[in-house]
């Protein structure tokens, strides 16, 4: 994570720009004093820099809920902003240089509103969830170019090590993207997808909600595959294989493939290890038979006039609203010189969405964008909107 060590966080005067950085406004945490937000805009990226206060020091990096598709705008954002309040930085990883020439000339790194807006099309689409070092998805997407291919992954250097690789060999059906997989899943089209491949999953024993295989992201698998579409999990995890047979078993239809030891066309380097180490690797292929009906979602996230004041909307903090089906959470609240923004998480409770809503002259709008257009987070929007009029 990029980061800058500072001496003493200097407020500048918003809204001002630096070296084509945009700050927008601050966000002040209206119970924690040592948490301030700023909201900057780069490009086509907007997010919000952290200030974090520690002793005889500050920390100012990137906020996690908002971090940009490309990570040399999170640098010039840092770097840009110590340059215009004159911070006086003591530690910084923050590279002075220009980004990667590769990175540079990549367009493979897609927003997730780039699939909301409109899916992309293709004669058939796979989607690998996780690709870590990206070697199995290097892979399937060369030796299959009339084959779309979406990668989905969180961790930077991951992402980072692909879209130099789609540079220097110049693949054109790979797209990348850095959301959770649960929730983008809810927005792919019925039935055009070949097979969706999840190959070593983190366990989370000790937070099974957080596992990429549940009831949810099965059905939702069964509805974006084709007929004789394949969901293709491989795990090292005993626990986790025996998680996934008896989730996938628990349907009441369903046609399974199991194998042990199975040897692939490419394994990952961890694979490899684990070889090595003599650890039974696990597949556990679902097949689907069955066409989905076409998917739609109806509503908006439009806000009516919110009734609560600023003091009321602070109350907020911590707050929970259940409903069937699922939930608000009030995070965090922040004051702005103008109003109020929360900090929310919301949806199912298997897969929530987390982000921030302003407030300004009884006025509500999601900031930097809206929620993932999915039956759980408009169900959601309407409930929020209902605590917001009071």
């Amino acid at each position: 994570m990029p980061h800058l060590h500072i001496e003493e966080f200097k407020e500048i005067n918003f809204p001002q720009k630096n070296n084509e950085v945009s700050f927008n406004f601050i966000a002040r945490n209206a119970k924690h004093s040592d948490e301030t937000l700023i909201s900057v805009s780069v490009e086509e990226d907007d997010f919000f820099l952290l200030v974090k206060a520690e002793e005889n020091k500050n920390l100012l990096k990137t906020d996690k809920l908002t971090r940009p598709a490309s990570i040399h705008n999170v640098h010039r954002a840092l770097l840009a902003y110590a340059d215009l309040a004159d911070l006086n930085v003591i530690s910084s990883n923050v590279p002075q240089k220009q980004k990667n020439i590769h990175l540079e000339e990549a367009t493979a790194l897609k927003h997730i509103s780039y699939f909301a807006d409109s899916f992309p099309q293709a004669s058939e689409i796979r989607i690998e969830v996780g690709f870590g070092s990206g070697r199995h998805l290097i892979h399937q997407a060369t030796q299959n170019p009339d084959i779309l291919f979406i990668g989905i992954e969180i961790h930077r250097p991951s992402i980072e090590q692909v879209l130099k690789q789609v540079s220097i060999q110049n693949i054109e059906n790979l797209l990348v993207l850095d959301y959770d997989a649960r929730l983008f899943m809810e927005l792919v089209p019925s039935n055009i997808v070949g097979k969706i491949y999840v190959h070593f999953p983190v366990p989370w024993d000790k937070k099974p909600h957080r596992r990429v295989i549940s009831t949810s992201f099965i059905e939702e698998s069964r509805r974006v595959l084709k007929v004789d579409g394949r969901l293709e999990l491989r795990t090292d995890s005993e626990n986790y294989y025996a998680y996934s047979y008896e989730t996938f078993i628990n349907f009441h239809k369903t046609i399974l493939n199991i194998n042990k030891n199975k040897d692939i066309a490419v394994s990952s380097k961890y694979e490899d290890r684990w070889k090595k180490m003599e650890k039974n690797i696990y597949d556990v292929t679902m097949i689907n038979e069955e066409e989905s009906d076409k998917l739609s979602i109806e509503g908006t996230f439009e806000f009516s006039k919110v009734g609560l004041s600023d003091e009321k909307l602070i109350e907020l903090h911590c707050v929970t609203q259940r409903f069937d089906g699922g939930f608000i959470h009030f995070e965090r609240v922040y004051k702005l010189d103008d109003g109020v923004m929360l900090r929310i998480s919301l949806g199912s409770f298997d897969r929530p969405e987390h982000l921030y809503v302003l407030v300004k002259d009884k006025k509500a709008s999601y900031y930097p964008t809206l929620p993932l257009k999915s039956i759980s987070n408009l169900l959601a929007h309407k409930y929020l909107d209902e605590v917001f009029n009071g």
